[in-house]
């Protein structure tokens, strides 16, 4: 996928440099590096100079490994470009904070977003949620309602799910699988031997299920969802013992160029305007005040599991190699 680069308002620099916004006094350039959908990342920078006129926005679209490799070549040159990352999950943002190369921002508004989706060094904020959960052909012999379901002889090779070596949501559910006392190896292990397979990304896991090649998949939320919604015969399970989740987390760089704008920036993405937006774009709120998308529960009903961002990013490495022997053995 190439890396997409847009900038709005670029003819309007001169003025922009000059005037900043006059309600917040905020303004000048803002380099974006997202992995937002390009439409999303097109309608949030739209919105945010909406009511930051004064800012000049440039945004850089790509998948987060992509963005990463940019950016880490960038660092290397000395030439760090963005001023704020607004990338898929914690665990991308957990080399960087210890690397020193996120800004600590207690200036940032948290509004409703839940104390335990924010860096407790604020250095970077959960801005949604998209969680993983079972998906089910609405002709499957049974409703799964826990996890556990899964090891049924009834789903005996009819689970797909994504790949963790594809997928960062799979890469997190699975190490979230891995952390759960109650589940933890000896679950995901027996979930193999009733075979799982491992489909790619989410793409895949949705066709094969709504094309009734496997009864069951694991799966991000808002593809089942938004499909049933457009008459695929799929229905989507918030499980009761839990779902992983990723966030789509924003950070300021500590080389970032206009502080300012940065933390309005990352306002906006947390403030009432932006968590509307992002339900109006399909996804799950942080904020669980901001009613959800069609066809989602209130989010408070909504069971996270737990997850130690820090650990993940010490430990994935080797759930990834071990998952990768399990299933391929």
């Amino acid at each position: 996928m190439a890396i997409g680069r847009r900038s709005l308002g670029l003819a309007a620099i001169a003025g922009t440099l000059a005037a900043p916004s006059l309600a917040q006094g905020i303004g000048g350039p803002l380099i974006l590096y997202t992995s937002q959908l390009e439409p999303d990342a097109a309608q949030t920078v739209e919105a945010f100079r909406r009511r930051h006129p004064g800012v000049t926005v440039e945004w850089i679209r790509a998948g987060t490994g992509q963005i990463m490799t940019r950016l880490r070549a960038e660092i290397a040159a000395g030439q760090p470009r963005p001023d704020v990352l607004l990338l898929a999950d914690g665990l991308t943002f957990e080399s960087l904070r210890a690397e020193g190369r996120l800004r600590a921002s207690p200036e940032v508004a948290t509004a409703g977003t839940p104390a335990d989706q924010v860096d407790a060094g604020r250095a970077y904020f959960g801005t949604k949620l998209i969680t993983t959960g079972i998906m089910h052909h609405a002709r499957a012999p049974f409703a799964p309602r826990r996890w556990e379901d899964l090891l049924q002889p009834r789903a005996r090779n009819q689970v797909a799910m994504p790949s963790p070596a594809v997928s960062g949501a799979a890469a997190i559910h699975v190490t979230a699988l891995v952390q759960n006392p109650a589940l933890g190896w000896d679950y995901v292990e027996k979930l193999v031997r009733n075979g799982v397979q491992a489909r790619g990304g989410n793409g895949p896991v949705m066709q094969a299920v709504a094309g009734a090649e496997r009864a069951f998949g694991i799966a991000i939320d808002y593809l089942p969802i938004r499909e049933q919604r457009n008459g695929a015969p799929v229905r989507f399970v918030f499980p009761e013992d839990g779902v992983s989740a990723i966030t789509e987390p924003a950070a300021i760089l500590s080389t970032t160029r206009n502080a300012p704008a940065a933390i309005a920036f990352i306002d906006f993405l947390l403030g009432r305007e932006g968590q509307e937006l992002a339900s109006r774009q399909g996804f799950l709120p942080i904020d669980p005040e901001v009613a959800p998308p069609p066809g989602f529960p209130d989010p408070r009903s909504i069971r996270i599991m737990p997850f130690d961002a820090a650990r993940a990013a010490r430990e994935q490495e080797e759930i990834l190699r071990r998952f990768a022997q399990l299933i391929g053995g």
